[in-house]
């Protein structure tokens, strides 16, 4: 999943600064997170990565309960986010939101940590779960379920009509 953000990012440096040197990456770095709504949310993600927060000494916006890397995820939700071609719309969102979740895994339960790891890559291909969908996810998510009744129940989504 840091694949996801990595390939945004040096896409995003080379249509705009083309190879910038280690020094100037951490500059662009400090200016996107500056002005995360003018900016794609992977480039956004992987600016963060590349800031290391004054606070806690680790990536900016990774550590749940650090008040500086709270406010950092919280400004996250502020970049673009735009629908790959040729996914329902809606996706790009669930991808981003798997993402965070999967990336600062402190502010959540084993089970849905679980659960997401194992959805991200039906979202990558352009899955996108109805709204019942997500809400039976959830429950099995907040009840404890283990991997193998996750999977089952992923691979039952997958065979459903409509998938």
């Amino acid at each position: 999943m840091d694949a996801v953000v990595e390939e945004g990012w040096r896409e995003f440096l080379l249509a705009e600064f083309g190879s910038p040197s280690p020094d100037d990456e951490q500059a662009v770095a400090g200016m996107v997170a500056d002005e995360p709504h003018r900016h794609d949310w992977r480039v956004v993600d992987a600016a963060l990565d590349r800031l290391t927060c004054g606070e806690c000494g680790g990536a900016l916006g990774r550590r749940t309960g650090c008040p500086r890397c709270d406010l950092a995820h919280g400004f996250r939700y502020a970049a673009i986010e735009v629908d790959r071609p040729g996914v329902p719309p809606g996706n790009e969102h669930a991808v981003r939101v798997n993402v965070s979740v999967v990336r600062r895994p402190e502010g959540v339960s084993a089970p849905e940590l679980l659960m997401r790891r194992l959805f991200l890559p039906a979202l990558l291909v352009g899955f996108l779960p109805t709204t019942e969908q997500a809400q039976r996810m959830s429950a099995l998510g907040k009840r404890g379920a283990r991997a193998e009744e996750i999977s089952r129940f992923l691979d039952a989504l997958a065979e459903a009509p409509g998938a």
